[in-house]
């Protein structure tokens, strides 16, 4: 319990530091250097690369993490209940998450949407050139919204379950699909296991997330009847199995319409809406979604605390 909250607070003061000696960038790093030998191994095969590359990186990482913090432990208990409260402090993206939207919409409110568009490329997938500012906000609010579950509950669900070593494991299940879950020619087949597997360890945070949303959207008294609403209607409106969850159950609670057609590569996807256009969307609404985050974020705590007792 105690270093699940040194964890929570680090995060919540500080934020995810920007470092070359990141974890989740050491993990980044591990990963391409298994899939070079892994493409190499299996040259017929991709996706038998892809999961020998998720199953050895998820080994590799879960046995360092445990191994590290057991020979914290051996020194002094309190060494180990710092490097742990560390660990899982690094998990967790409650404050980032805010931060890079806010670094997008800074430069809407000075009407540089063209810097927008550059800021908002760095933290999401789809084509940025030609969105204009509506589009921008409503691609922060979906990024912030989405992210709540593989950036926030799912690392707090696995630290509640198995501590710092699962939640590290975990981080490098997502940083995999980030990776290589991608349906182009490159990856279609070598992240074929990846991205199946992080939709797997998603499954619960992201429904989680969508209960947990329509909770602080009643506390914070936003819509949460619209938010129950549209959360059982639109929770599915996504290729993804998970991703709409949180999406839907924001959208709700806010009164606008996410999702839609985007341009990935150069070519358009399309895609169902989430929500209804009850509201023009705006930059409140990103303010909004912000306070349901650190809303949501608490009860990924309180879940963490709940599960480590329990187990």
């Amino acid at each position: 319990m105690i270093e699940i909250t040194i964890g929570f607070i680090l995060d919540f003061i500080i934020g995810d530091p920007q470092n070359p000696y990141h974890p989740v960038r050491i993990i980044g790093t591990l990963c391409k250097w298994l899939e070079k030998i892994f493409r190499a191994v299996f040259k017929n095969s991709l996706k038998l690369a892809g999961g020998f590359t998720w199953i050895i990186a998820v080994i590799v990482v879960y046995a360092v993490n445990l191994l590290l913090i057991k020979l914290a432990f051996s020194f002094n208990n309190i060494i180990g209940i710092t490097l742990s409260g560390i660990i899982i402090y690094f998990c967790i993206s409650t404050k980032a998450l805010k931060i890079e939207g806010l670094k997008v919409i800074s430069y809407i409110v000075k009407d540089d949407i063209g810097s927008a568009r550059t800021q908002l490329s760095y933290i999401v997938g789809r084509d940025t050139k030609s969105l204009d500012k509506k589009s921008i906000i409503r691609a922060v609010i979906e990024t912030v919204a989405e992210n709540m579950s593989d950036g926030i509950i799912a690392p707090l669900f696995y630290i509640g379950i198995g501590g710092a070593p699962l939640a590290m494991a975990y981080k490098a299940v997502n940083t995999m699909d980030s990776m290589f879950g991608y349906k182009n020619e490159k990856y279609k087949d070598f992240g074929y296991f990846p991205a199946k597997l992080d939709d797997l360890f998603n499954y619960i945070p992201a429904r989680l997330t969508g209960i947990f949303t329509i909770i602080v959207a009643f506390i914070l008294k936003m819509n949460w009847r619209n938010s129950y609403k549209i959360y059982n209607r639109d929770k599915n409106n996504h290729s993804s199995p998970n991703s709409a969850h949180p999406e839907a159950a924001v959208a709700g609670a806010l009164g606008i319409k996410l999702g839609g057609s985007n341009y990935y590569f150069g070519k358009i996807v399309e895609k169902p809406t989430i929500g209804d256009d009850l509201d023009e969307i705006k930059i409140d609404h990103l303010y909004k979604t912000n306070k349901i985050l650190y809303g949501v974020a608490i009860f990924g705590y309180i879940l963490a605390i709940g599960l480590n007792l329990i187990i």
